[in-house]
C-alpha cells in the first residue's frame, strides 16, 4: 500500500479527535510525526461545508479582559482577580467563569486585539463592521454581509438582534433590508408579528391597500413602485413571517426546564438559548447583547456580576451547538467594543482600553483551545496610561476577515456602494492559525 492509499484508509476510519482519544486510552501521551500528520489530514479532509451561521455575543460597554479572558493574577495590573485552569491546556480564565472553562477546548482567544477607537459609539461601529467610522459611508455588519452573500429560503428574518444594543447591527450600504430584526427577552411576545386587530379586519385592510396600489399600477402612475420600494414583496414576506411555523424558534418557554436553567434564568441566558434554536432553523446571524460592562468604578464587583450571567449562557450555548451538531456550521464570536486599562483608577474601576484586548471565537471550522497573541503582565505605562506591550498584535478587521473566510466568503471581494465606489468586504488579514483547514 502506497502512502496515498494509507492516507485514504486512515481518513475513512479515524478523525484526529478519535485518534487522540485512542492514544489516551492506550496510555500514550504522544503521537509519532506520521501519526499526527495522518490524524490532522483525516480531520481536515472531511467533507464539511463552510460555516453558514454566526452568533455574536455582544458585551456592551467594553468588558475588562483582565477579569474575563486574559487574567494576570498576582501582578500589579491583575487586581484581585484569580485565574483558573481550563479544558485547554495553555488557557486560563478569570475564576468567575468556571463553566466556560470546561468548554475552552472548543473556544480560541485572540488576546492581542488593537484598535484606534476608544469611544463607545465609534468602537462599536469598528468591531461590528470591521471598518472605522466614515462620514461618507455606512459599512455593513458581519451579519448583514452573510445575509447578502448567502442565500436561503427561510420565512423569518435572517438577521436578528435580541436585546438590541444602543447601536445594533446594520445593513449599511447594502440597504436597510439587511438591518437586524430587533426583539427582546424571549419570554415576551415577538414584536410586529401579530395584528392588533382581528384577522378578518386585518385581511380587509390588506385587500383595500392592494386595490389602491394595483389600480395605480394599472394607470401607469407607479409603474416601478415595487422595484424601488419593494412594497408588494415586503408585504408578502411579512405575511409569510406572521404565519410561519419557524416563529416557534423564538420561543424558549417550551424548552425543558433543565435546559433553561443550564443557560441561566436571565434575559441573556434565555436569548442565547433562542439563538441556538434560531440558527437551527436557518437564521444566518443572531446578535445577543449583555450590557453593563462600562466599569469605570467598582470594576471587579461589576465584572463578577456580569460573569455570573455570561458564564452559564456562553458555556451552555457551546454545549448545545455541539449536541445539536451545529457547532461546525455556526461561528460564535464573543466581543465588546474594547477592553479596560491595566491600571486601576481611584474609583476601583478600569477605563477604556483599545490597545490590547480579547475576542473569543468558536465553531465553524475555527480551532478550539488556541491562543493568539498575549499582553504583558507588567506593561510599561506612559503618562497617558498607554502601552505597546502586546505580542503579535491583531486588528479588529483581522477578526472579520477570518470569519468571512470560515464561511466561504472571500474577504477581499469588492462590492459596489450606491455611489459606485468599490469597497472590499474586509481589509483585514485572515488569522490562518485559527482555521482548521
Amino acid at each position: 500500500m502506497n502512502s496515498n492509499q494509507l492516507l485514504c484508509s486512515w481518513r475513512q476510519h479515524f478523525s484526529r479527535r478519535t485518534l487522540l482519544k485512542s492514544t489516551a486510552v492506550a496510555g500514550l501521551g504522544w503521537l509519532t510525526p506520521l501519526a499526527e500528520r495522518l490524524a490532522l489530514s483525516a480531520e481536515r479532509s472531511k467533507d464539511k461545508a463552510a460555516a453558514k451561521s454566526l452568533i455574536v455575543l455582544w458585551l456592551q460597554g467594553g468588558p475588562s479582559q483582565l477579569e474575563t479572558f486574559d487574567p494576570h493574577p498576582g501582578t500589579r495590573i491583575g487586581g484581585d482577580t484569580k485565574a483558573i485552569k481550563t479544558a485547554a491546556k495553555d488557557i486560563q480564565l478569570a475564576d468567575s467563569l468556571p463553566l466556560l472553562a470546561e468548554q475552552m477546548d472548543s473556544i480560541s482567544l485572540v488576546r492581542s486585539i488593537v484598535s484606534k477607537e476608544g469611544d463607545h459609539e465609534r468602537a462599536t461601529y469598528t468591531v461590528k463592521n470591521g471598518y472605522r467610522p466614515d462620514p461618507t459611508l455606512v459599512h455593513p455588519s458581519l451579519g448583514a454581509i452573510l445575509c447578502h452573500k448567502l442565500s436561503d429560503s427561510i420565512e423569518i428574518p435572517r438577521h436578528i438582534s435580541i436585546i438590541p444594543s444602543q447601536w445594533p447591527a446594520r445593513g449599511g450600504y447594502l440597504g436597510a433590508t439587511y438591518d437586524a430584526f430587533k426583539t427582546f427577552d424571549p419570554v415576551g411576545p415577538i414584536p410586529d408579528v401579530t395584528a392588533r386587530v382581528p384577522e378578518e379586519r386585518a385581511q380587509r385592510r390588506l385587500d383595500d391597500l392592494q386595490n389602491v396600489v394595483e389600480a395605480r399600477f394599472a394607470r401607469g402612475r407607479l409603474k416601478d413602485l415595487d422595484q424601488k420600494t419593494l412594497h408588494a414583496s415586503s408585504i408578502a414576506a411579512a405575511r409569510r413571517m406572521m404565519s410561519s411555523e419557524q416563529l416557534k424558534a423564538f420561543n424558549v418557554s417550551d424548552a425543558p426546564e433543565a435546559l433553561r436553567k443550564e443557560f441561566g434564568d436571565t434575559p441573556f441566558g434565555r436569548s442565547c438559548l433562542a439563538a441556538v434554536q434560531l440558527v437551527e432553523v436557518g437564521v444566518r446571524c443572531v446578535e445577543v447583547t449583555l450590557d453593563g460592562w462600562d466599569t469605570h468604578a467598582n470594576n471587579h464587583e461589576q465584572c463578577k456580576a456580569r460573569n455570573a450571567i455570561l458564564d452559564p449562557a456562553f458555556a451552555a450555548l457551546i454545549k448545545q451547538l455541539k449536541e445539536r451538531d451545529l457547532l461546525d456550521s455556526t461561528i460564535v464570536m464573543c466581543a465588546g467594543e474594547f477592553g479596560r486599562t491595566p491600571r486601576i483608577n481611584p474609583l476601583g474601576g478600569r477605563d477604556h482600553w483599545p490597545h490590547g484586548f480579547s475576542i473569543a471565537l468558536a465553531g465553524g471550522g475555527i480551532w478550539g483551545g488556541r491562543l493568539v497573541g498575549e499582553t504583558s503582565p507588567e506593561p510599561k505605562l506612559d503618562e497617558k496610561n498607554r502601552t505597546a506591550d502586546v505580542a503579535d498584535p491583531r486588528n479588529v478587521e483581522d477578526i472579520h476577515a477570518t470569519i468571512l473566510q470560515a464561511v466561504g466568503i472571500d474577504p477581499t471581494e469588492e462590492l459596489e456602494t450606491p455611489i459606485g465606489r468599490p469597497m472590499a468586504l474586509s481589509q483585514g488579514k485572515v488569522i490562518t492559525e485559527l482555521l482548521a483547514s
